[in-house]
This record gives C-alpha cells, sequence and structure tokens, in this order.
C-alpha cells in the first residue's frame, strides 16, 4: 500500500543533499502580527524540519522587513502617527511605550509566540543589516545597473516606469521619509549619491551606512544573494505572472549573478464570516490571541494538514474544537507524518480539550479540576501545565464557545424535570440503577442510555433531554457520558434519584 506523501516531504524531494540549504521567510511587522502571517513562517519550518529529517545540511531564517516605511495611520494607531507615514517603522516610537520602536512593538510578541511553536529562525533585522554596510556592494551594483534593472521590470511586469526612475531611495534628512528622490549624481569610490526629495531638500545619502534602501521588487532578489536563499516560502500575491516573484528571478540572475530560490507559494488563512485576514482593516487573530486558548501543536497541525496551495478558513469557534479532535486521534497514533511536523520538543495537549472544556465548567476551584481529572483516570503530572490548558479552555469559553457548549449545572433539580412523565421518569430509574454499579467510564455511561430508553419504551433521544434537563433544565448540554464522568457517581445518582423521587 502506498502511504501519502507529506507536501512537506513532496516540495523537498529534488532539493540537492549535498549542498547547505537556507529556508527564508518574513513580514513586514507594520501592524498586529496574526495567524494568517504565521502561515509562512510555520510553512517553512516545516520545509525545514523536512530536510533535517533527510540529513541535509539546512537552516532557517527569519527576515524582519523593519526597515520598510509607515505606509498610513492604521485603525489601531492614533492619529499622532500621521506625522511618521514615510518613514522607516525600526526609527518611529513604539504606540505602548514599552518598546524600542515601533517594529519592536509588533515583532517582540511575534517571536515569543514561534518560540512556543518549537520554531527558532536565525532572526535577521533589515535595519541593521543596511545599516550595518552588509548591502554597500548590492546597493551600487542595482545603482550602476538601473537603466537595465528599469528595462527588465518594465518587460516582465507590463508596467511603465516614470523617466530617471532609480532603484534606491533614500532617507530624507528633512523630512525622515523613504523618498522616491531624484538622484542627481552617484559617488561609487565614497558609496553616496546626491539627490533632491520630493519635499524638494537636497542632500548627500550614504547607502553604506543605511541612508536609504532599495525599491522592494529589487531588495528582495538582492537579498537573495547576499543571504544565499535556496528555499523561499511567500503569498500568492508575489507569484502572479509579472509579480515580484517573477521580475526578482529575473533581477538576481542578471545583475547578482544568482538562481531564485524555490518557491514556494502559499493561500491565504481567511477568518470565517470576516475574509482574507488583514491587520490594517481589522480582520485578524494575532498569533498570541490564539495560543491563549490552544496548544501550539493545534496551530502547526492546521498548517502541516493542509497543502500551502489550499485556503485555509478558520473558525475558531466549533470548527477550533473539530481541529483538535483530529489532532487528539493523530497523536494518539502518533505514527502520522503530520503528527511528526505538528508535535513540539515540550508537548503540552495532555488532556483532551473538548474534556477541559467539560471539566472547567463544573469545577470551582483549580483543586477541583485534579480531582474531576483523576475521577476521570487521568494522571496529574504537572499541575501548571493542567492549570495552563484549563486557562485556555476558559478564554475559549469566553472569547469563541457558542452558546450550546456553554452550561451551568443547576443547584437544585428545575422544576421541567419534575414535572416528567411516568414512563420518562421510568427511564430514568432504570438509568440511574445501571450506571450505579461498574465502571464509571464515559462510554459506558453514555451508552447506557441507549439500553435504559429500549427497556422503558422511549427513545434515546427522550432519555438524553430527561437527563440534561435534571442538571440544566434545558434540552441539551454537553457530552452526556464525559460530562457524568467529570462531576462522579455520587453527584449523579444524588440528582437522578431526587428527579424519580
Amino acid at each position: 500500500m502506498n502511504e501519502k506523501i507529506h507536501w512537506a516531504d513532496a516540495k523537498t524531494s529534488c532539493v540537492p543533499s549535498d549542498r547547505h540549504q537556507l529556508i527564508a521567510t518574513g513580514i513586514t511587522p507594520s501592524g498586529p502580527i496574526h495567524l494568517g502571517n504565521m502561515r509562512e513562517v510555520m510553512t517553512g519550518d516545516m520545509i525545514y524540519k523536512a530536510l533535517k529529517s533527510r540529513g541535509v545540511d539546512a537552516e532557517l531564517v527569519y527576515v524582519a522587513d523593519d526597515f520598510d516605511p509607515l505606509r498610513k495611520v492604521y485603525p489601531f494607531l492614533s492619529d499622532s502617527y500621521q506625522e511618521y507615514i514615510g518613514w522607516p517603522i525600526s526609527d518611529i516610537p513604539c504606540p505602548c511605550g514599552e518598546h524600542k520602536s515601533y517594529a519592536e512593538h509588533f515583532l517582540d510578541p511575534f517571536f515569543s509566540a514561534i518560540e512556543e511553536l518549537d520554531i527558532h529562525p536565525r532572526i535577521v533585522k533589515t535595519s541593521e543589516a543596511y545599516r550595518s554596510g552588509m548591502f554597500t556592494e548590492q546597493i551600487k551594483e542595482a545603482l550602476e545597473h538601473a537603466v537595465e534593472i528599469k528595462e527588465i521590470l518594465e518587460k516582465i511586469s507590463g508596467r511603465r516606469l516614470e523617466d530617471g526612475w532609480t532603484p534606491y531611495y533614500p532617507i530624507c534628512e528633512k523630512c525622515g521619509i523613504i523618498s522616491q528622490a531624484t538622484i542627481l549624481s552617484h559617488d561609487l569610490e565614497k558609496h553616496i549619491v546626491i539627490y533632491r526629495c520630493s519635499c524638494g531638500y537636497e542632500g548627500i545619502s550614504d547607502y553604506s551606512k543605511g541612508d536609504g534602501k532599495l525599491v522592494w521588487r529589487v531588495d528582495w532578489p538582492m537579498r537573495w544573494s547576499v543571504y544565499g536563499v535556496t528555499i523561499e516560502p511567500f503569498g500568492k500575491d508575489h507569484a502572479s505572472p509579472g509579480g515580484s516573484y517573477d521580475t526578482g528571478r529575473h533581477i538576481t540572475k542578471k545583475i547578482y549573478g544568482y538562481e531564485a530560490p524555490i518557491p514556494i507559494t502559499y493561500e491565504w488563512i481567511s477568518l470565517k464570516g470576516r475574509g482574507e485576514m488583514h491587520s490594517s482593516k481589522g480582520v485578524s487573530l494575532t498569533i498570541r490571541d490564539m495560543l491563549d486558548i490552544v496548544p501550539p501543536e493545534i496551530l502547526r497541525y492546521m498548517i502541516a494538514k493542509t497543502k500551502p496551495d489550499k485556503t485555509i478558513t478558520f473558525d475558531p469557534g466549533m470548527s477550533l474544537l473539530r481541529l483538535i479532535d483530529a489532532y487528539d486521534r493523530v497523536a494518539a497514533s502518533g505514527d502520522s507524518r503530520e503528527y511528526e511536523l505538528s508535535v513540539i520538543a515540550s508537548p503540552q495537549t495532555t488532556i483532551p480539550f473538548r474534556h477541559m472544556v467539560t471539566v472547567v465548567q463544573i469545577a470551582r476551584n483549580d483543586d477541583d479540576i485534579f480531582d474531576i481529572l483523576e475521577r476521570s483516570g487521568y494522571e496529574i503530572v504537572n499541575k501548571n501545565v493542567l492549570i495552563v490548558q484549563a486557562k485556555r479552555a476558559k478564554m475559549w469559553l469566553e472569547r469563541h464557545a457558542p452558546d450550546d457548549v456553554k452550561f451551568s449545572i443547576k443547584p437544585i433539580l428545575p422544576e421541567i424535570a419534575s414535572t416528567e412523565p411516568a414512563n420518562v421518569k421510568a427511564a430514568i430509574a432504570a438509568y440511574s440503577a445501571t450506571i450505579a454499579v461498574g465502571e464509571w467510564k464515559a462510554d459506558i455511561l453514555h451508552n447506557a442510555v441507549y439500553d435504559a430508553a429500549i427497556d422503558a419504551g422511549i427513545t434515546g433521544k427522550e432519555l438524553f433531554i430527561a437527563v440534561y434537563r435534571a442538571f440544566f433544565g434545558v434540552d441539551r448540554g454537553p457530552r452526556l457520558g464525559w460530562f457524568l464522568e467529570a462531576i462522579g457517581r455520587d453527584a449523579t445518582l444524588s440528582r437522578l434519584n431526587e428527579m424519580t423521587a
């Protein structure tokens, strides 16, 4: 029988194993780095791990494009940021005042999150690279071959660029913006240009000191050659004919003598009912938001099980529970490639999430959580890990759970339960007698409902409803066997016997 080949292995099957492979990922931290952005770095990490499993010498790099300009005042910013439009985001003040820059404000929580996701790339910040002089020779090459680069861009993209177009944008000494300036002269030896900014100011830009940067469509292929990038995942927006990868592969070969990396194009992650994730439009869930409610293995699994060219529609409600259930199944077998690429160095998933959702709605405190779990047959190994899981379940209930998942046990028998007809009460009595002895296990408690219903001449649905009414006063609730297992034999029999008294 042929085994299904995982997409990460398929993507790397033709990659030479006798040379160093560098997988590059990155993003511009202009806003909260959301779940959609995570697909890039996690795709890169899975490619990296697939190569390592083949014994290939590989490295994962994350490029933080913190030298890009602020494009506009986003909805999450105050109007005071109007004065910083066009400035490098590495030079703009932090929105909360607790980080050294605007870029760090968004990068710090992101880096913390990917650590939890067991992703450990080498971090490169473009602001530091430009200002260290790392790209000096490549910028000089771009300026010397500006006409040729312009011809490539126009031919491949089909766009007409203005006369005098330049691949290098100085940072204006007067207005502070990364300016589409006019280059008046270029001194190759001193690595400086004389420019005229759109604000009218004429100044000197020393590109060996990071006084400016290359435009994106030249910057990207330039970096491939400098870092030796051999594989790079990127969004579908860069992959269209005439797009930035298409122009980049011509520029990197003709200007820098380097072959473009193997492209791995990925589709977007959308929020169910809201569309594609965009921080600037307020349609997003940050990775931190998600790690507050689910273990990191679940987010890895979501990416691992879906080919990069397939759209992911993310629903943090019931679909998330189904995703967690699916992960629990592959984790139980422990032998699938999806599981291997999802599991982290220090697994945090020890209790099924659905069960923990039930437990936290029953427990009054942490000790109750431990008691309920032990009663359900779980071994308490690390209480701190369990408390983290419990917090995630509570957060999910608070933020994303549909109402029919939430429940509250009534302190006394609800009136609706006391008025059940005689045949239903007889079924309750039979059910109580059955579960009063034997193993107190969820599946046994659940399946016993059907036997008791048949013996009493009612349907299983009618008996399920009656039990739910006894505890909640409504016709629906959590999975019954698992709920009863959690509250224990004494509490269950006490309430059911009260109903039939």
